[in-house]
């Protein structure tokens, strides 16, 4: 007998099951054929707006997986597949177990892997990046409850450098999540919106991108409702922000319409969710009685800061824990569930009561800030930044230009960025929450927040600049928001470092609080808009929505949302906030440096260039490069080849400039060479013999020169030899200068020699007489 374990494939009617000739009645092996005549696959079509085509399939590959979804945009295709564990393994933590890994294969390049062993290894950072923003997408909607691992898989098939496959990811995982029996309560569809010479662009090309001053990405549910933004801008407006969410979300809809069609037609009825929580009415109740009081008392005590209050918080729990489960693991874990529920009940609710927050703020104030920068002098450029109990420390290096981040071959060719001459780390040491952990590598969290904060300060950076910049923000206190610190604080950093920025930067964090209808929890009855978000608003609030910019525009900005979904008016009025919020940052952070750094610091990079003739370029480079090997070794000074004559000179310092060029002084003027009249008569010696001339060395000081055999003699020869020329031999020449292309010495012999008389009789009769 042959047990087959249930699953989408074994359960598919087209399945034949085949008997062998010799088969016995005894025996139990049986073959498994497909039917060749399946039914034809099932797809959807998304018409957009601006007339391009999104074309959705499934049902023909990876069918083992819970769902699998094929999304093409032009010839860009990302195949996108779901699994879930069973429910006996599902997790009782009140966290999502989700994984999405989001994967760039080379081949979908035409490419091979450069690395050692030409395959895929670890994850690049635009991988990480495109996980996360498909994680965000999807991760607000799925049922409550719901604590199966799950895992999401995007996979790159093939890209054809126009179209981007970001976010046709996060469409591949709507539609697989949508198909699958997982429950979920989506669609949801994205787009990505540009601005190019004031004409809104959805879904821009590559090309399209570089000329544009905004690049957002823009995840809805129906109805409107934003689920996830992520973008930057170059300065852009405020209304101009704002009409671009509007339009994006426009598409959105179309999208999902698709999608939920293709749902009706072949998606799976989606999985009961089991309840595992034991908490019951009245547990939950001798919970309130004795919690509710004491935790008002804690959220509305204003002289806390982060550590007193959670271990006030921590310290009520273990009391009520040791009081009402008498040390009963069995009762300790519904208990300690009906505490968690009470605990955010409790804060939202009283921030709809006294319309103030935990740490006594009003809704739209700003926690106090500290500015200071020059904190280090050898450092080229430092500030530190601390808002409430979020400290940051922020760094900038200078390096030649020949330091630039170089992308991978597969994200170049997928993002169109070839290299970064800045770049932003951003660092968050266990010790910034006063926690132990793992130092080494780093996470996607730090990956994520350093590419916002980047976003947020590459609008700024100056075009051309001759330098390279390294900014590192260190994180060593975090209350919420550490990611727009690092704005703030590289701002300063990069004004402390004298770089040219046109505008200083600050960011915000706005946060969301709802409160829903009793009947429909979908209904929002009220809601609390609060900036300059804490860690707990963060963590028991609706929204984390973080925007940058100058006080001109908006330079990056990125929500989280964690309902399904926010209204358009709500977005826009967080927008509104933000404006006046990172005004007054700004302001703040004018008071300490506004312009930057003139006054040039001992330690900070120089960069010169210099002209080397062609003929003395042998001189200066040195056998093999010798001589720029030895400035590098002696005084640290890079020297590299801008084009044929030109070359650029970085030195870490203006004493190691100066030291580098007395050097590069001493090489050219050794062994001077004679100055050479242009028409003057030289008697020079033969140093070689070739087949195309003579080689002659006119001084010792200069290389020999080729005097090829068009300038030998009046006639026309085609090897020196004819002409009895010898090795060591003195001969005259006359210069003519050098080449200005090649710079070689250009002499002449046969301008010196008497012009050859040919006599010819012009008369054959005379001629033949004779």
């Amino acid at each position: 007998m042959v047990l087959f374990r249930r699953s989408g494939l074994l359960n598919n009617k087209n399945l034949i099951f085949l008997r062998p000739k010799n088969h016995k009645e005894n025996g139990s092996t049986f073959h498994i054929k497909f039917s060749s005549t399946q039914s034809a696959e099932n797809f959807a079509e998304v018409q957009l707006s601006d007339g391009k085509k999104m074309i959705l399939t499934t049902g023909k590959y990876a069918r083992f997986a819970g769902g699998s979804v094929i999304a093409k945009f032009g010839d860009t295709s990302v195949m996108s597949t779901v699994v879930r564990q069973d429910e006996s393994a599902a997790s009782n933590s009140s966290v999502l177990p989700l994984t999405v890994n989001y994967r760039q294969k080379a081949a979908a390049t035409g490419r091979i892997p450069t690395n050692f062993f030409r395959r895929e290894l670890g994850y690049t950072e635009h991988e990480i990046l495109t996980s996360r923003i498909i994680d965000r997408s999807v991760r607000p909607l799925f049922a409550d409850g719901y604590s199966c691992e799950t895992q999401i898989m995007c996979n790159l098939l093939a890209v054809d450098g126009v179209h981007d496959p970001d976010v046709l990811s996060i469409n591949a995982a709507s539609a697989v999540l949508s198909v699958s029996d997982i429950p979920w309560n989506g669609p949801v569809g994205a787009v990505r919106i540009g601005l190019v010479e004031n004409e809104y662009i959805i879904n821009p090309t590559r090309r399209e991108l570089q000329h544009s001053t905004l690049n957002l990405v823009v995840t809805c549910a129906s109805k409107n409702l934003v689920v996830m933004l992520e973008g930057s801008a170059n300065d852009i407006l405020e209304p101009e922000l704002k009409k671009a969410i509007r339009l994006a979300a426009k598409d959105c809809q179309l999208i999902i319409n698709s999608i939920t069609d293709l749902q009706k037609r072949v998606g799976k009825c989606k999985a009961q969710i089991r309840k595992n929580s034991n908490t019951t009415n009245d547990m939950a109740e001798r919970v309130r009685e004795f919690s509710e009081h004491e935790l008002r008392n804690i959220f509305t005590c204003y002289s806390h800061d982060k550590i007193s209050r959670d271990n006030a918080i921590i310290d009520l729990r273990a009391k009520m824990i040791s009081k009402l489960a008498n040390d009963n693991p069995e009762v300790a874990a519904p208990v300690t569930e009906a505490f968690q529920k009470l605990v955010k009940e409790v804060f939202r609710s009283l921030i709809f009561e006294t319309n103030k927050r935990c740490d006594g703020r009003e809704l739209d104030q700003l926690r106090d800030i500290k500015c200071q920068v020059d904190m280090f002098q050898p450092l080229h450029g430092s500030a530190f930044f601390q808002r409430g109990q979020t400290q940051v420390l922020c760094t900038v290096t200078l390096d030649s230009i020949e330091s630039a981040l170089k992308m991978d071959t597969i994200s170049m060719l997928a993002s169109g960025i070839k290299e970064k001459n800045f770049f932003l780390h951003y660092e968050f040491p266990p010790y910034a929450t006063n926690e132990i952990g793992k130092v080494t590598g780093f996470a996607r969290r730090e990956v994520g927040h350093g590419a916002l904060a980047e976003k947020g300060l590459r609008s700024v950076i100056p075009k051309n600049y001759p330098f390279t910049i390294r900014l590192t923000s260190e994180v060593l206190e975090s209350n919420g928001s550490s990611s727009m610190a690092s704005v703030c604080g590289g701002s300063l950093a990069l004004l402390d470092a004298g770089v040219p920025i046109s505008s200083p930067a600050a960011g915000v964090a706005i946060g969301l609080i709802l409160k829903s209808g009793k009947k429909d929890a979908k209904h929002i009855e009220d809601y609390r808009i609060l900036t300059d978000l804490l860690g707990i608003e963060d963590y028991l609030g609706d929204m984390d929505f973080k925007i940058a910019g100058t006080k001109r525009g908006y330079t990056a900005l990125q929500a989280d949302v964690k309902v399904p979904g926010v209204p358009l008016k709500i977005i826009m009025e967080s927008i509104s906030h933000a404006t006046g919020a990172k005004n007054r940052i700004i302001n703040i952070m004018n008071t300490v440096i506004s312009l930057p750094r003139h006054d040039k610091k001992h330690n900070k990079p120089v960069l010169e260039t210099i002209e080397i003739p062609i003929h003395k370029r042998a001189k200066f480079l040195g056998t093999g490069g010798s001589n720029l090997k030895k400035i590098f070794i002696e005084t640290g000074v890079n020297i590299h080849a801008q084009d044929d004559n030109m070359y650029s000179i970085f030195a870490p310092n203006q004493d190691a400039m100066n030291e580098a060029q007395e050097m590069i002084n001493q090489i050219l003027t050794k062994d001077p060479e004679p100055t050479l009249i242009f028409g003057d008569i030289y008697t020079a010696k033969i140093t070689e013999i070739r087949d195309t001339g003579v080689l002659i060395s006119l001084h010792p000081s200069i290389s020999p020169a080729l005097l090829p055999n068009s300038q030998l003699d009046r006639r026309k020869i085609h090897h020196p030899s004819v002409l009895g020329l010898e090795v060591g031999q003195d001969i005259e020449v006359k210069y003519f200068g050098r080449d200005p292309v090649s710079g070689q010495i250009r002499l002449s012999r046969k301008v010196l020699q008497e012009p050859i008389s040919y006599t010819r009789n012009l008369n054959p009769v005379e001629e033949k007489e004779e």
